[in-house]
């Protein structure tokens, strides 16, 4: 890929667009009931960022995504009639024809919530599309198994220049709420506020960020959310310096409950103490915790705990060492090339071009060359040697995928 464009994708955060599942190959009649069944292949689409200085990055490629900080775009064009899922938003579109569709999200007016008797349960997303080219939308939703139970709890607002119409579902499954598309504007999942009092429980992800500073504590800014709100909507409001720590996520919270974080080693200041986990459908999102360190690097465990002091998250993450002034990441990682060949294991190489096939920092193509060497040496120095040339920000990656495959490596190459 183009390496220029790679690198600003890299500005926004970990924004990676997928079509799921691409169509061009599949034969479509929409006037069957079992549309949503369809099974094709997945499509990879390549991004950009629009650079508000002037300077776009474009991309010759079916689809891309737009960061306006601190909003975020989306854009993608679909080929043909089919099923495309964008994997940071979730949101899945069955579509009648070819067309381009653009979303993004917007405030919900509470008021308009509130005089029906409902709450938003997700994002809003302002869709534009033409007109009789969305035959459905899938609305991500983060409900457990057992609330799902509740019949009438999940409905669809659509919002438009007339106002507010609520939609019944289509369907309800695991992860989306279905409904017929009449034609696109502002779309939402929203809660009854009386059935939701039945149950109080939804799916949940921490999301950490983390903050380096060599004159002040370094700090991780820690948000409770619910499932359904995208990565990227968080990634694209933090300050250009924070980096988005990659850590199983998933976790149960319950609105109302009281929550508290917790480090080990033990930081210098957690702040709040406590809070009460609560709804947040944006476009705005603050931490919901800050922690600010002992250390700028290194391994410390986050933990999460309900208000009786159960367990309920806790993950150990390696902090993002910090490039020192002048020395590109690039040159640090030339520097250790000889040790990195030498004492890099065959698993672990394995998962570092997964990560960075995963990344778009490498190609189907240069992925099997890796794999076609015969020795682990040559694979070792394939990857090395191909990242780097791909500049600072892809090694960049490359080291961090490192620290979190072989910490013991990391610290004997010492890369921080």
């Amino acid at each position: 890929g183009n390496p220029d464009i790679f690198d600003v994708c890299l500005s926004s955060g970990d924004s990676e667009v997928r079509l799921n599942p691409d169509s061009l190959d599949t034969e479509l009649d929409l006037s069957k009931d079992d549309i949503k069944h369809i099974k094709v292949r997945e499509k990879h689409v390549d991004l950009i960022t629009r650079d508000t200085a002037g300077g776009d990055q474009t991309s010759a490629h079916t689809g891309w995504l737009e960061c306006f900080s601190p909003s975020v775009s989306y854009r993608f064009r679909c080929p043909g009639p089919g099923v495309f899922q964008c994997t940071l938003t979730r949101l899945v579109f069955v579509m009648a024809q070819e067309a381009e569709l653009l979303y993004r999200t917007v405030q919900w007016d509470e008021s308009l919530l509130q005089s029906a008797g409902k709450t938003a349960a997700g994002p809003l997303f302002n869709i534009r599309c033409s007109e009789d080219t969305v035959w459905e939308l899938h609305l991500p939703h983060c409900e457990t198994k057992e609330a799902l139970c509740v019949d009438g709890l999940l409905s669809v607002a659509h919002i438009s220049d007339d106002g507010m119409s609520i939609l019944e579902p289509l369907e309800i499954t695991a992860t989306h709420v279905v409904v017929k598309v009449p034609h696109l504007s502002g779309w939402g999942v929203i809660w009854d506020d009386f059935k939701r009092l039945l149950n109080i429980t939804v799916n949940g992800q921490v999301l950490l960020f983390f903050r380096p500073s060599e004159t002040e504590p370094a700090q991780i800014n820690v948000f409770l959310l619910q499932e359904n709100i995208p990565l990227s909507e968080v990634s694209a409001q933090q300050h250009d310096d924070a980096k988005y720590i990659q850590t199983p996520a998933d976790c149960l919270f319950s609105f109302g409950q009281r929550y508290s974080v917790h480090c080990e080693p033990e930081s210098r200041i957690i702040q709040p103490k406590q809070t009460q986990f609560r709804s947040k459908s944006g476009p705005n999102y603050h931490p919901t915790f800050q922690v600010f360190l002992s250390t700028n690097s290194g391994f410390v465990t986050l933990i999460v705990k309900d208000q009786e002091g159960n367990e309920i998250w806790k993950s150990s993450v390696c902090l993002p060492g910090k490039i020192p002034s002048g020395v590109p990441a690039d040159e640090r990682l030339f520097t250790v090339r000889s040790q990195f060949i030498d004492r890099v294991s065959e698993p672990v190489l394995k998962k570092l071009l997964d990560k960075l096939l995963e990344k778009h920092i490498i190609n189907d193509q240069e992925m099997e060359s890796v794999r076609s060497q015969q020795s682990k040496a040559d694979k070792a120095r394939d990857v090395i040697d191909t990242v780097r040339r791909k500049g600072s920000i892809a090694t960049s990656l490359l080291i961090a995928a490192l620290c979190e495959e072989d910490p013991c490596l990391f610290t004997e190459l010492n890369l921080r």
